[in-house]
């Protein structure tokens, strides 16, 4: 006959039946990404770089390399096309996608130069070189001009609707993202005439109107930034993820 194992064993605290044995986690598993080897976003990230490469070589042929960089939308461009150009070989390779906070600022300067080319250029004497006219449809600075500030931002757009994860984006991340415009802007006024940009011309305007037409971009790019962590929050996933 053997004897009863006791339900308590002395020197040792009594364990409740309803106590879980392991902590539970703070985040759901499907919060954790998982690489994805996707050969067809991987395809389509490479020709958002190439057509993000390609606006930045012909501005710097029709130009200078140290004038057409000095522009806000040329550099987004180079940004644009190194970010994705790294996204495709990760996909490619299926490890893990970029931080968060480097996509999106890639999305996010690539969509304010959009912006600000469209509402605040188009249809004006800007063409990134030393033409006093708006460049012809289909004249090369033209295709420059769309491909930085159309084409290109078009298509991260849609890379950020249809096959990135949601929600990757966080408000905290905003505040960051706004250093780099503003060690634009300072190289800007560093930099000297000619400027780049008739909106941010003190020669024309006077520091007073330029600086505070750089607030109200500033303000601007932090409420576009915003709207992207919203969207991004409120978007459904276009990928499945499992575990």
């Amino acid at each position: 006959m053997t004897a009863q194992i006791p339900r308590e064993i002395p020197g040792l605290p009594p364990v409740s039946a309803s106590s879980p044995l392991l902590p539970r986690s703070p985040a759901p598993a499907r919060a954790v990404p998982v690489p994805s080897h996707s050969p067809r976003t991987a395809a389509y990230r490479l020709l958002t770089a190439l057509l993000a490469a390609a606006g930045v070589a012909l501005a710097v042929l029709r130009s200078t390399p140290a004038h057409a960089l000095s522009y806000f939308g040329v550099q987004a461009g180079v940004i644009l096309a190194v970010t994705m150009l790294l996204s495709a070989s990760r996909t490619w390779r299926g490890h893990r996608a970029l931080p968060s906070w480097l996509s999106g600022a890639a999305l996010l300067y690539a969509v304010v130069s959009a912006l600000t080319y469209h509402l605040l250029l188009a249809g004006t004497p800007f063409s990134m070189t030393a033409l006093s006219t708006p460049p012809e449809r289909w004249h090369t600075q033209w295709i420059t001009l769309q491909l930085l500030h159309t084409v290109a931002p078009a298509a991260a757009v849609l890379d950020w609707l249809c096959l990135t994860p949601a929600p990757r984006l966080h408000l905290n991340q905003a505040t960051t993202w706004l250093l780099y415009p503003l060690a634009y802007l300072a190289f800007y006024l560093t930099r000297g005439a000619p400027y780049l940009y008739p909106f941010l011309d003190p020669a024309a305007h006077g520091y007073r109107i330029t600086l505070a037409n750089a607030l109200l971009l500033g303000l601007a790019t932090y409420a576009l930034a915003a709207l992207l962590v919203a969207l991004d929050h409120t978007r459904p996933t276009p990928i499945s993820r499992h575990l």
